[in-house]
């Protein structure tokens, strides 16, 4: 029960740092994820972790990299716009 009530506290602290999620989605989020924790095992955990790390690290060197280099370019897809209709001629 204990663990549950952290999960749900966890999962709201996170949810009010991450756009997207809201607070009692991010209570669920909690509680789930303690029960799956709660049933991994200890290599699993230690594998979900490094992982974590290394895809932290990874992201983080990618938005680092895209700072220093040229921005992203535009779109080329057409943007679709109301064109008045053609006047009828009598």
């Amino acid at each position: 029960m204990i663990g549950k009530i952290i999960g749900a506290f966890v999962g709201d602290r996170i949810a009010k740092q991450t756009s997207g999620v809201g607070g009692a989605t991010g209570a669920a989020v909690g509680v789930v994820a303690a029960t799956v924790l709660r049933r991994m095992s200890l290599p699993a955990m230690l594998a979900l972790g490094a992982g974590g790390y290394l895809a932290k690290r990874y992201f983080d060197r990618q938005s680092a990299q895209g700072e220093t280099s040229t921005p992203p370019v535009a779109s080329t897809v057409p943007r679709k716009t109301k064109t008045a209709k053609p006047a009828k001629v009598a």
